[in-house]
């Protein structure tokens, strides 16, 4: 009998999943304190794991743990040189959410073009026409995007911007130039190469030491002023201060963000006042069909490894 901890609900299809195997018991830790996560994980075998810190100080207790699973493919809510150290699996959710995040970076692209936010104020306002044309707005037909990251989220969201007839440029250093030209784009060997002319920019990159405040003033300051930058990666990559300068000083038109550097942002943070930056709370995956689609993979990820099943692209190697 494996002994599972889910930290953090998760929808019911993944639980009902856990209850179809006899050989796997589990138990629901909605409490993510510290405290309350060191009492309870050292009697699991496995976890899974939303958005709750598990650092060193917490899993140095953990000695039974053999797995992580998390809900998502973000790893750095995780202590990665401990776990490497202890023989601890980490697994993602590596299929279930792409198309999720791509669709909401084509929301993003859209409500920043047509003026949604701006045309809908203004019709419960009452001026249905009187400013009508204070409001800038543009197609995306024939328009520029890059591409940074060129995994399944990326190839997912070049099959929608393709169908609006848009040219897609993609930087991918560990894509090949074939695998990129074949899903319609044209790879890209240096970002700074394309960002100077794109329409558009779409993050798709995980936060390391490499892409931590890799979007900074200096490279905003190189970007078109009517060009439109997306984040549904991780917070830090775009540094939030400065794309704050860029937006207010008109450097750039617009910008989208589903990530922060710090979630939920503190309330000082100007770009929650800066009506040039579209955002949603870390939510691109929330649809229904998603939840339930990465709730069953975080479980059968588990399932698979203590049935040596786990398949290669599911795990993290570390």
């Amino acid at each position: 009998m494996f002994k599972i901890g889910i930290i953090e609900k998760i929808d019911e299809a993944g639980m009902k999943l856990l209850d179809k195997h006899p050989n796997f018991k589990y138990e629901l830790i909605e409490n993510t304190h510290k405290e309350n996560l060191i009492k309870k994980l050292p009697n699991f075998d496995g976890v899974t794991l939303r958005v709750a810190k598990l650092n060193d100080e917490i899993l140095k207790h953990c000695k039974k743990l053999k797995v992580i699973s998390r809900h998502g493919v973000g790893i750095d809510n995780v202590d990665l040189k401990f776990i490497k150290k202890n023989k601890i699996a980490l697994l993602i959710t590596s299929t279930a959410n792409s198309l999720a995040v791509a669709e909401h970076v084509m929301y993003m692209m859209l409500s920043l073009t047509k003026g949604i936010v701006s045309y809908d104020t203004a019709v419960r306002e009452g001026n249905f026409k009187s400013n009508i044309n204070k409001i800038e707005t543009f197609e995306l037909f024939k328009k520029e995007i890059l591409i940074a990251g060129f995994g399944r989220i990326g190839k997912n969201l070049i099959k929608r911007c393709l169908g609006f007839e848009m040219k897609v440029n993609v930087f991918d250093p560990f894509v090949d130039e074939t695998t990129i030209k074949s899903f319609g784009g044209k790879k890209i060997n240096k970002l700074e190469e394309s960002i100077v002319t794109a329409d558009f920019v779409s993050i798709h990159m995980p936060l390391n030491e490499k892409t931590k405040n890799l979007i900074d003033l200096k490279v905003l300051k190189t970007m078109k002023k009517n060009s439109i930058i997306i984040n549904t990666a991780r917070g830090g990559i775009i540094n939030e201060v400065d794309l704050d300068i860029a937006l207010k000083s008109n450097l750039i038109f617009a910008a989208g963000l589903d990530v922060f550097e710090k979630e939920p942002p503190n309330s000082d943070n100007p770009l929650l006042k800066n009506k040039k930056v579209l955002l949603s709370p870390h939510s691109a995956t929330f649809t229904k069909e998603c939840k339930s689609r990465m709730s069953i993979e975080t479980v059968q990820n588990i399932i698979d490894y203590f049935e040596n099943k786990i398949k290669p692209s599911m795990l993290v190697k570390l």
